[in-house]
């Protein structure tokens, strides 16, 4: 591990690999993440043995040849991306995950340390169907460690398409080394990862092999099953909680309009209760209501959703509570569209979401198809 400046440039000069690769080798295979900004992506990929390459560029989105101005700006689907060219005689696929891992933060889909934003998003573009089955098999045995508080929701994605980034993205570790070292310290991604992984947090990727991917684990399918479930005391949530989520789910106080999380969310997936996890609405009946707070025509199930009558600020509303945790949602109105007419009014603080592709992992799966509509 690289304690001091002199040391990590000269380690720069020692272990500098090509800035660029325009083809595989007869036996390279090609691997494509992306974990944040791109120039810690890169270099720490190019640290691993059997990495010939690393380069930065965009993935993700639909437009092509994208400028670096236009991603930063969040202009575009795309977030910074690297590919990898490697040898899988040296280090296998298994061997890049786990030191995938020791570089981001897997919980953290709306951007990375100081990066925020969808044009630092992290996801894992597998080219085939045994990098997709590994990739799934090594997230949710991150999931299973237990080394995080927050759930393991890095999503996995098939790769579409990658373009270069421009030539002064390549290598930048090499070309502004001091400026690189003052950046990455300054974000806190090297901090984060060290504390996480501790004692584990070098290792020989080398000695991780790509086991074959059996069946036999049981589907995380069935919903989750909250009977017995006991909130935690007020206490408990107050840590667990940021302010604004404590405020709003439990003294129910609302968020501002437009300055919210999930107001313009477009992705697939489920937003379940931020405190309970329970299942509430679908991006499938979500719309856009001019109103800046996410809206739903109804929640996609009736089960985990109660209403009361709120008279507060002097006018009668329709409160919407989450049934088991009881957590301050938002109010349902009768101005919406059809074919409902309801428009549940709620918000961001109160919930979070889950991607399509992480549902089954995270225990949804009897959900999917109601996203899929």
């Amino acid at each position: 591990m690289i304690k001091t400046l002199a040391s990590f440039i000269l380690a720069l000069v020692v272990f500098a690999s090509p800035a660029g690769a325009a083809e595989t080798t007869e036996q390279e295979h090609i691997a494509t993440f992306a974990g944040g900004c791109f120039w810690c992506v890169e270099k720490a990929f190019e640290d691993v043995p059997g990495v010939r390459a690393a380069i930065s560029g965009y993935a993700g989105g639909s437009e092509v040849a994208p400028s670096y101005e236009e991603v930063a700006r969040g202009l575009t689907g795309h977030t910074e991306a690297v590919q990898v060219y490697y040898d899988p005689t040296v280090v296998s696929y298994t061997g890049l995950l786990q030191a995938f891992w020791r570089m981001m933060d897997p919980t953290d889909v709306e951007g990375q340390f100081v990066d925020r934003g969808k044009q630092y998003r992290p996801t894992i573009f597998y080219h085939n169907e045994q990098q997709r089955s590994l990739a799934e098999r090594e997230r949710d045995k991150l999931q299973a460690s237990g080394r995080y508080q927050e759930p393991v929701v890095v999503p996995i994605e098939p790769f579409t398409s990658f373009y270069k980034a421009e030539d002064y993205h390549q290598d930048y570790y090499l070309k502004s080394s001091v400026r690189y070292w003052i950046y990455t310290r300054n974000s806190g991604r090297f901090q984060f990862t060290e504390e996480i992984w501790g004692d584990d947090y070098d290792v020989d990727y080398r000695k991780f092999k790509d086991q074959p991917v059996t069946n036999q684990t049981p589907s995380a399918k069935t919903r989750l099953d909250f009977n017995d479930y006991q909130n935690p005391a007020d206490s408990e949530l107050r840590e667990k909680l940021t302010p604004m989520q404590y405020a709003v789910s439990q003294k129910g106080k609302t968020e501002r309009a437009f300055n919210n999380e999930y107001w313009d969310e477009e992705r697939a997936g489920i937003y379940v209760d931020i405190v309970s996890g329970e299942p509430l609405f679908s991006s499938a009946d979500k719309f856009e209501s001019g109103t800046g707070w996410p809206s739903f025509t109804k929640p996609i199930d009736d089960k985990f959703v109660v209403t009361k009558t709120d008279r507060s600020w002097f006018m009668t509303r329709t409160e919407v509570k989450s049934k088991h945790a009881s957590s301050h949602l938002g109010h349902v109105f009768e101005d919406g569209p059809e074919p409902t007419g309801l428009r549940y009014c709620m918000n961001s603080a109160a919930m979070r979401f889950i991607p399509l592709e992480n549902m089954e992992a995270e225990g949804y799966g009897d959900y999917i198809q109601q996203v899929q509509q």
